[in-house]
């Protein structure tokens, strides 16, 4: 027993320890094709059942549909990196992290890929369950929504109170 209990918190402490290092290669990821790439490296091979993970993994993919250089590839990407990221929502619809991740894609996105569809459903629910999230998840939630165009300044001063 004890050594199921041990096991089972070295896989929990090992997932807390890659969603930071996940967050911070997000991140970095919008900044260059080289942090792109290197997101996608570290977020390519992730298989296993963590939903938050799985959207990186799906926004490593949509992001590195950025910097392709074919069409058809370029769709491709994206199509597999929304996917992904849909399909792990659709698994935990409250998830706030993995809200955030997908306002980020679309907020970002060009009109063009018509997948605008949920800014605002996100937006509601990113500040109305503000509060009740981790320090570390409210930290990251803020900073996104502070450097947003997609927040009015009323949405941004409701979560510095």
């Amino acid at each position: 027993m004890k050594l199921i209990a041990t096991f089972l918190l070295s896989i929990t402490l090992l997932v807390c320890q890659e969603i930071p290092n996940a967050r911070q290669h997000y991140i970095d990821a919008s900044k260059s094709q080289k942090n792109t790439d290197e997101f996608y490296s570290l977020m390519e091979n992730y298989n296993k059942d963590n939903k938050v993970l799985l959207a990186y993994k799906g926004a490593s993919i949509a992001l590195k549909a950025r910097y392709t250089k074919q069409i058809k590839q370029k769709k491709s990407f994206f199509i597999e990196g929304v996917k992904l990221l849909e399909d792990a929502l659709k698994n935990d619809p409250n998830n706030l992290e993995i809200r955030l991740i997908r306002l980020s894609i679309q907020e970002n996105t060009p009109k063009i890929l018509n997948y605008k569809n949920n800014i605002d459903e996100d937006k509601r629910l990113l500040l109305s369950s503000f509060y009740k999230q981790n320090q570390s998840l409210k930290e990251y939630i803020k900073n996104y929504i502070l450097q947003s165009t997609g927040f009015t300044d009323k949405e941004k001063k409701s979560i510095l109170n």
